[in-house]
């Protein structure tokens, strides 16, 4: 296929929303079929609430941690609400999905599974604790 052929077909599937999300999804799918260390579940994440942005963070054995923030799960379509207590994460087609997360300093991965409409407890906030 000539070069001006692929970026035809390129600008058709990322022009067209539906067929974007097609194609995001199926990368994201190849992405996640790399080997992991272990899944771990959102409830297993240590939460650090800076105000706007809050980030969840897993120790790796290699004593760094895999982690994500509030931002890269909106850029993935996940819609996240705040409150004194729990930070909930909506997937946004109601189905369990998966991320897969890289150590910062060593080379595993976990893959965090996000289940739909999860809750994480907001760990520094004493008033919830029961």
């Amino acid at each position: 296929m000539g070069r001006f052929m692929k970026m035809q077909k390129a600008w058709e599937i990322l022009g067209n929303s539906m067929s974007r999300a097609l194609y995001d999804s199926k990368l994201r799918a190849l992405r996640q079929d790399s080997e992991v260390s272990e899944d771990i579940s959102l409830e297993e994440m240590m939460v650090e609430d800076n105000g706007e942005i809050f980030e969840m963070f897993y120790q790796c054995r290699c004593g760094d941690y895999f982690s994500i923030d509030s931002s890269e799960f909106e850029k993935m379509g996940y819609t996240l609400s705040r409150d004194e207590c729990w930070i909930s994460i909506e997937t946004p087609d109601a189905f369990p999905a998966s991320v897969v997360l890289p150590c910062g300093s060593c080379s595993l991965q976990v893959r965090l599974l996000i289940n739909a409409d999860a809750k994480v407890p907001i760990d520094d906030n004493l008033q919830c604790v029961s």
